[in-house]
């Protein structure tokens, strides 16, 4: 026998699976997904945190308010009742670009 005559076995060539890739890809898109979840609900919580603690001073700014547009409403009647000082006021704060909240016709007292 001569070397190049001597067979060989031969082994079937198979594919290699796509299932361990496939697997890992899985895996890395469920671990990133539930990241971003866990991610997601966090800041959700610090937001829902900060809205609510931001609660006292929106009302304390509300009253605040309030009480400013009461006064600025009182100055600008006396300024249209004829005070002169009020005028002033007035005429300055609508120079600075505030507007007063004209009062409305004085409500009636209700009839029995």
């Amino acid at each position: 026998m001569n070397e190049n005559s001597i067979e060989r076995p031969t082994v079937p060539i198979r594919g290699k699976s796509p299932f361990v890739p496939v697997l890992l890809v899985a895996l890395a898109m469920t671990a990133w997904f539930g990241f971003q979840t866990y991610q997601l609900v966090r800041e959700l919580q610090q937001l829902t945190q900060l809205r609510t603690g931001q609660g006292g001073p929106v009302e304390a700014a509300a009253k605040v308010r309030a009480s400013l547009d009461s006064v600025a409403t009182a100055t600008a009647l006396l300024a249209d009742r004829g005070n002169a000082n009020a005028r002033v006021i007035v005429d300055e704060l609508r120079r600075r670009g505030i507007t007063i909240n004209q009062p409305g016709p004085a409500a009636s007292a209700p009839t029995r």
